[in-house]
């Protein structure tokens, strides 16, 4: 297989690489704020003019002489007798308000404002600010609303509903948006620059700052009006418009303007303009790897990633601007978020709470294809990746293939002794603790049913001490005065560590602080005990034979099979050794990351099998590929930055390590719980569980309670 020394784009040449990299930085920058900023200020926008309507539609609602005497005299409606013209009026104000909050049906209720606001201009008194805000609302009747919206969220389920007409209107709102939307943007920006050239505004600036002022008076309108370096040309004046607050000649109106300029910096100016002509050239020029087709980018250097958790996930995105075409690969089809795994083993969450579609989450990026199977070989002879009989070439191979249980020679105990890193695991251990409660609640036998409530997780790091304080809140708080023969609260749960003390990696003050807390909860800790055997009836610990049905494995884990595949020098449980750029020595094209490597990159310690270290060890790794692919120097060694480390006992109870800052307790235990949803796979996955905590925190139930599997 050849070699390969490809530029930053498919095209080669130094003015191609250079034109490629201002392309990708202006997709990059417009990118971010379509994707982070205009939600938010789309729902800004409908708010701010909603409260305007909103607001004199209730005063004329609740003071109806006012409304008749303004439908008389003010601006009297034809056709119509002022009472009529009056109720239309208030509900016109208040309906197309509540529309537009709800971005429900918004381009019917902002219609509805635009007229009102029109005809207010025209018939009555033509205020600057209400053509401002007749500027804003035509915007959503031409565009309709951002994501966060009903319409947004509903539309294209109520497009293929049976309602009449609701396929028509949805085309309609298409072809507006393709066709109507750039020539708004175009007539906004003319008449935004003709009224800046209107302004005093140099006589508004004092000082040498005026002919600053005079300079933005004239250059940002002009580039405003063609529609050439938009968003630069907005800044100033948008600068001005919110320092001089009424800078614009007439009260009220700086807020408007100042909402206006916003939309043309965060939506761009649209098709008709000069920016989006020299868009199109500079693709044309040089494409990125987001514009190739599959069958270009199939012809590109092949970067195969084994393995969709923290880290491969994190070099395939760290890969998506590279000349390369990425295959990932995985046994199932979703990125699970292992840190909350323990919460679907105590039904606490939804398995769909904390994993993803893989395939929705790489979606966006064209050069990366997704295949669904197991690995069982690589041949760095042939640079193949081995799939039962089937061969994926590579010329980069990432293996991030994380870890599975480790029993210490003991398999045979794993049957009676499941461990939690799947979610298959998670499950089968939700299944046998309530399935342990169910069995009790038949039991005849009083030896019988205290085994059945006697709990045994093995392993005090943090999965054991996070999934121990979750059985015990979970019995007693979570089911009481469901059965009728056992009382769950007086379920017994134990929790096993070889160690000394438990969360061996924290400081010892933390370790203490976790004992007490879970002592609190009823939690029986035993620290430097070493279990012995494991028989499914009970658990031998330190010469104790302790009955117990269900027992949990956290005691230790083991790398995957890589090091075999790859023949490298391994480490006792498994890691593959890796050279400081994390590529595996002799084979500069294959690379391990996560809990499949053994990297002494943390001031010459091993790095910790956390999600923040793989996720740096998979952006560390694409920046070396990346560096190849482009015949640069590649990156100094890596090093591991550690953040900090988080474990949670129980409620209102955790503890946090970073470095010189130590906390425990609820302020601990309400960052846990941030961090854990900040890190979680999209918006869904952050609010359900963030819903879903915050019921089971003011009610103490946990929803989740479902029995799968074999019940016998």
């Amino acid at each position: 297989m050849s070699e390969h020394n490809v530029g930053a784009a498919p095209s080669s040449g130094w003015l191609s690489r250079r034109t490629a990299g201002m392309a990708e930085g202006f997709a990059d920058v417009t990118g971010a704020l379509e994707r982070g900023v205009w939600p938010l200020l789309d729902l800004l926008i409908r708010l701010w003019l909603v409260q305007a309507f909103w607001l004199e539609g209730m005063y004329l609602a609740f003071n109806w002489e006012i409304a008749l005497t303004l439908s008389r005299q003010a601006y009297p409606v034809p056709l119509l007798d002022p009472v009529t013209a009056a109720y239309l009026g208030v509900v016109v104000e208040l309906l197309g308000a509540v529309l537009l909050a709800l971005g429900l049906g918004t381009r019917f209720g902002a219609a509805l404002l635009f007229g009102l606001s029109l005809a207010s201009y025209v018939a009555y008194q033509p205020l600057m600010v209400t053509l401002f805000k007749a500027a804003l609302l035509g915007w959503y009747v031409v565009a309709g609303p951002g994501p966060i919206s009903l319409d947004r969220a509903l539309g294209r389920g109520l497009a293929a509903t049976a309602i009449p007409f609701t396929m028509t209107v949805k085309r309609l709102y298409e072809q507006s948006g393709r066709v109507v939307a750039p020539a708004y943007l175009l007539i906004l920006r003319v008449w935004v620059a003709f009224e800046v050239l209107r302004t005093g505004l140099p006589e508004m600036v004092p000082g040498p700052t005026a002919d600053i002022a005079l300079a933005v008076k004239y250059v940002c309108p002009a580039l405003l009006a063609v529609g050439l370096l938009t968003r630069l040309a907005t800044l100033p004046l948008l600068a001005l418009a919110i320092s001089l607050q009424a800078g614009l000649m007439q009260p009220g109106i700086a807020g408007y303007a100042t909402l206006i300029l916003l939309l043309l910096l965060v939506r761009g100016p649209g098709g008709l303009s000069l920016d989006r002509l020299a868009g199109d050239w500079l693709r044309r020029r040089a494409p990125t790897v987001q514009q190739l087709s599959r069958a270009e980018v199939a012809r590109l250097p092949k970067v195969v990633i084994v393995g969709a958790g923290f880290g491969g996930l994190a070099a395939t995105r760290a890969l998506r601007k590279s000349a390369c075409d990425i295959t990932l690969i995985d046994r199932r089809n979703y990125h699970l978020f292992q840190p909350l795994l323990y919460q679907v083993a105590t039904a606490g969450l939804s398995p769909a709470d904390i994993a993803s579609p893989i395939r929705s989450m790489v979606r966006e990026q064209n050069n990366v294809r997704t295949l669904l199977g197991r690995v069982t070989d690589v041949d760095t002879d042939r640079r193949e990746v081995v799939m039962g009989d089937a061969r994926v070439p590579y010329d980069y191979l990432i293996l991030a293939t994380g870890a599975r249980h480790s029993y210490f020679g003991k398999d045979d105990w794993e049957p009676f002794a499941p461990g939690l890193k799947k979610i298959d695991d998670a499950t089968d251990i939700r299944r046998r603790i309530l399935l342990a409660f169910e069995r009790a609640e038949s039991a005849t036998d009083s030896a019988e049913r205290d085994a059945l409530l006697t709990f045994v997780v093995v392993g005090g790091g943090p999965t054991g001490v996070e999934l121990a304080g979750a059985i015990a809140e979970l019995a007693k708080n979570g089911m009481e005065r469901e059965f009728r023969n056992i009382d769950p609260a007086a379920a017994q749960v134990l929790l096993i560590q070889s160690a000394p003390r438990l969360l061996p990696p924290f400081p010892e003050r933390l370790s203490a602080v976790t004992q007490r807390a879970l002592e609190t909860l009823g939690v029986d800790v035993r620290t430097g005990a070493k279990v012995e055997n494991v028989d499914g009836k009970s658990v031998t610990v330190a010469g104790e034979r302790i009955p117990a049905r269900t027992v949990f494995w956290a005691a230790g884990v083991a790398a995957s099979p890589a090091a075999r595949w790859v023949g490298g020098e391994k480490t006792r449980s498994g890691q593959l050794k890796v050279a400081p750029d994390l590529s595996v020595p002799g084979l500069p094209r294959v690379f391990a990351i996560g809990d499949t490597a053994h990297a002494e990159a943390r001031k010459g310690k091993p790095v910790p099998g956390l999600a923040p270290a793989a996720k740096q060890g998979g952006a560390y790794v694409a920046r070396v590929i990346a560096a190849r692919l482009e015949g640069r120097r590649p990156p100094k060694p890596f090093r591991y930055r550690h953040l900090g480390s988080l474990a949670t006992i129980g409620r209102k109870a955790a503890v946090a390590d970073f470095g010189p800052v130590r906390l425990s307790g609820a302020f601990a235990w309400w960052l846990w719980g941030l961090v854990h949803i900040f890190f979680l796979v999209g918006a869904r996955n952050r609010i359900s569980v963030a819903l879903e905590w915050f019921w089971a925190y003011l009610t103490f139930r946990r929803s989740i309670r479902l029995i799968t599997g074999d019940t016998t």
